[in-house]
């Protein structure tokens, strides 16, 4: 199985550091990219990390990861509410996905608690700030393992 792993990331999150520290914290997309590298070399995965404003070019990015990836992490930011797109391309992938979110969601706004990704995700770290990208990527390595056993 592969162990490239997509790191896929929705709306505003360029803005990680910037918009909303109090929510979001200081680090920006470009510090979590990088320990998402350091880590993902540690555990023996590559990673392709991208981030977009627009739902087509995620979606466009789902699909290349169907013929490369062994497994998605995916923080869907808005779109989570919103893209049954998303979902729809995240169900023709036939590997591990993991929902990444840097707030808990569970203790914003009532429209926030609704994921689409949540149908197809396999697991969903929510609440841990960026340290939830890193747990996010353990647990695929650990379950691109379990299934090349």
């Amino acid at each position: 199985m592969s162990r490239l792993v997509y790191v896929l990331n929705g709306p505003n999150l360029n803005l990680l550091g910037k918009r909303q520290p109090h929510i979001y914290g200081h680090e920006t997309l470009a510090d979590v990219e990088r320990d998402c590298q350091v880590l993902a070399a540690e555990l023996g995965l590559q990673i392709r990390f991208h981030q977009s404003n627009r739902e087509c070019e995620i979606i466009d990015w789902i699909h290349q990861a169907r013929e490369t990836a062994g497994g998605i992490v995916i923080n869907p930011a808005a779109f989570t509410h919103t893209s049954v797109a998303i979902l729809d391309a995240l169900n023709t992938f036939d590997a591990p996905v993991i929902e990444v979110h840097i707030s808990n969601v569970h203790k914003r706004e009532e429209f926030r608690h609704r994921s689409f990704v949540s149908l197809r995700a396999d697991g969903v770290i929510a609440g841990l700030g960026t340290q939830g990208y890193q747990l996010a990527l353990r647990r695929l390595a650990r379950l691109i393992d379990e299934k090349a056993a």
